[in-house]
C-alpha cells in the first residue's frame, strides 16, 4: 500500500489547536496552503514537547550557524484563529522529527503516521542542527517509509509563533489543583490530598 505524504514548504499557515471542552479535548497540527488542508491528531504531550524541542532546535541553530533568532511574537499578531473547518483526521501521529537545512535557514518538521501497536514520541537525534542532505539520507533507510507523513518547512520567524501558539493551546486546559496537581473538572475532583473529598 503506498504511503501519502502531505508537503508544505513553506505553508500558509501551520498551527497547533483543540477541538473539544477542557478535559476532553483532541489535539491536532493544521497545515494549509495550494488550496488545501490537512489535520493529524496527536497527544497533548507531544504538542508540548513539540514546542519545547523546536525551541532547542533555533537555539542551537543560532550556536552553530549564526541563525539569528526572531524575537518573541508581538501580541498583535497572534494567531488565536480556530482551526480550519471541516477538521478531518488525516492520521494519528506516532512520531515527529525535527530538522534544521542550513542552506535555506528553514525548520523542517515531519510528523509521521502511527503504527499498528505504538505511539512513540522521537523529535529528532541527539544533534538537531542537521542540513537536508543528511535528512534525505535517513529516509532511505527508515523503516516506516509505508507510514503517511505530513512535512512542513518554516522560517524561524514562523517557528517562533507555532511555539508561541502551541504553548498557549496546552496551557488552556483545566487548571491544575492547588493541592494535588491533578487536573480540575468544572464540577471539582477527588482530591487526594483531601481524603477523597470534593474539592
Amino acid at each position: 500500500m503506498t504511503h501519502q505524504v502531505y508537503s508544505f514548504e513553506p505553508p500558509e499557515r501551520f498551527v497547533a489547536g483543540t477541538v473539544g471542552e477542557p478535559g476532553d479535548r483532541t489535539f491536532f497540527l493544521q497545515a494549509r496552503g495550494g488550496g488545501r488542508v490537512v489535520s493529524v491528531a496527536l497527544e497533548k504531550v507531544q504538542v508540548s514537547l513539540l514546542a519545547e524541542k523546536l525551541e532547542e532546535l533555533l537555539v542551537e541553530a543560532n550556536k552553530r550557524f549564526g541563525v539569528s533568532l526572531p524575537d518573541a511574537p508581538v501580541i498583535a499578531v497572534h494567531d488565536n484563529e480556530p482551526l480550519d473547518t471541516p477538521v478531518d483526521e488525516e492520521f494519528r501521529v506516532g512520531t515527529l522529527g525535527l530538522a534544521f537545512d542550513v542552506d535555506t535557514s528553514t525548520v523542517v518538521i515531519e510528523a509521521i503516521e502511527a503504527g499498528e501497536a505504538e505511539v512513540e514520541i522521537e523529535l529528532g537525534d541527539d544533534d538537531p542542527a542537521v542540513d537536508e542532505e543528511d535528512d534525505d539520507e535517513d529516509e532511505d533507510d527508515e523503516p516506516d517509509d509505508d507510514l503517511d507523513r505530513l512535512r512542513v518547512r518554516l522560517t524561524p520567524e514562523a517557528t517562533r509563533a507555532f511555539i508561541d501558539r502551541a504553548r498557549r493551546v496546552v496551557a488552556a486546559g483545566r487548571p491544575p489543583c492547588p493541592l494535588c496537581g491533578q487536573p480540575l473538572d468544572p464540577a471539582g475532583h477527588l482530591c487526594p490530598r483531601h481524603n477523597g473529598y470534593h474539592r
